[in-house]
């Protein structure tokens, strides 16, 4: 019946069910929207946060297609061109320059620069040469030493992964088909800001990743609203490296300045961020090598002492005392910052991260998802 009395008419019927079915869909759209946890991943280039959104489709999507396995192999072989040409070009470079340890070997390196090294990015149909040439020069006594420098240059962590012998000759390959550790590894640098949805135990997760380096952090703040927690990742294994966009800042140091901006922004002066101390593995294999000495980098490192009582309930089996010391000391200089300007309106969660780890990431998430439903109660209003 309409507002005069009369009965209405098949077009009124129809207007008023499709009113209805669009309340119904907004109600719908608004419960969705409150039930799903939104979590940002910041951090600096280089830190790991696109091999967490990674381990996110090995552990609660299906995993990598076929397809995508496919889509990968180019990154990976292109992983190893820049690994050679990185590697070789700063061999004359450094002071003072390294020579090969066998002479021989300049004309492998230079069958790569004429052959390889000129391609486009794009061509990545190596010719089974170039691998062979990749093996022998990976040995050279020269080659190793300018890798052991690789503090003083820009270098991919996945280096001495893909060039372990074995795993060259898998890659040169015309059958290629990465598995989930090559996917982990390999190295694309992040531009924009990609969003991966997944669900847990019936709880949506939407995950975004947007790139670390300085020219991509002006995006960040799109991201901003509406944001359930903040994961934010830190290579810690860093501490002797400098930026790609300067050559001359600590990337710890950047990622510490970065790490109190986020932190005082006052657009997140309510989201909680949970802290991935990451590249545990590669600290403790620096840190056991004894070649660089954190002290250098941070001086304060020399009088600091672990909380024991922490240090002998976390540490992780065959951790020394020197690792200990080391990660609750980078820990520690996270958490001055949060502790510095506490509020009470947002706090910070430290987890030691080795994100190419499936197991650790496992065991991490899921011990960070009771934090996160938490964090989603309060900021509705429901806790």
């Amino acid at each position: 019946m309409n507002c005069f009395g009369g009965a209405l008419t098949d077009e009124e019927r129809a207007q008023n069910e499709a009113s209805r079915q669009i309340d119904q869909q907004l109600r719908k759209e608004k419960v969705d929207y409150k039930s799903t946890h939104r979590l940002l991943l910041l951090g600096a280039g280089e830190s790991g946060k696109t091999t967490v959104v990674k381990q996110m489709k090995i552990l609660h999507k299906d995993g990598f297609s076929n397809e995508e396995r496919l889509q990968n192999v180019a990154d990976i072989r292109n992983n190893i061109r820049e690994i050679m040409q990185t590697v070789t070009s700063h061999m004359e470079s450094l002071v003072p320059s390294i020579p090969f340890a066998d002479p021989s070997n300049i004309e492998r390196l230079q069958f790569i620069q004429q052959n390889i090294f000129s391609l486009p990015e794009y061509e990545t149909n190596f010719p089974p040469e170039f691998y062979e040439h990749c093996e022998v020069l990976w040995q050279d006594d020269g080659v190793k030493e300018c890798y052991q420098r690789s503090n003083e240059y820009q270098l991919i962590d996945c280096a001495a992964y893909f060039m372990e012998p074995n795993k060259l000759r898998e890659v040169a390959n015309p059958e290629y088909l990465p598995s989930d550790p090559d996917i982990l590894r390999a190295r694309r640098m992040t531009k924009g800001i990609y969003e991966t949805r997944f669900i847990v135990d019936k709880v949506n997760f939407y995950m975004f990743d947007v790139g670390g380096q300085r020219v991509e952090r002006s995006k960040w703040i799109q991201c901003f609203n509406d944001v359930t927690a903040i994961i934010y990742i830190v290579a810690c294994s860093s501490f002797n490296m400098v930026v790609r966009e300067d050559g001359v800042t600590n990337r710890l140091k950047e990622s510490l300045g970065l790490f109190e901006q986020i932190w005082n922004n006052r657009w997140l002066r309510t989201v909680s961020m949970i802290l991935f101390l990451n590249k545990m593995d590669i600290l403790k294999s620096k840190v056991e090598a004894n070649k660089f000495k954190i002290e250098d980098y941070f001086p304060e490192f020399m009088a600091y002492k672990p909380p024991p009582l922490e240090g002998a309930e976390k540490r992780d089996v065959g951790d020394t005392e020197a690792v200990v010391k080391a990660k609750f000391f980078f820990r520690d200089l996270f958490l001055r910052v949060s502790r510095k300007s506490h509020d009470g309106r947002h706090y910070c969660y430290p987890h030691f991260t080795t994100a190419v780890d499936t197991e650790n990431i496992r065991r991490v998430f899921d011990s960070c998802r009771d934090i996160i439903q938490r964090m989603h109660l309060q900021r509705y209003e429901l806790l």
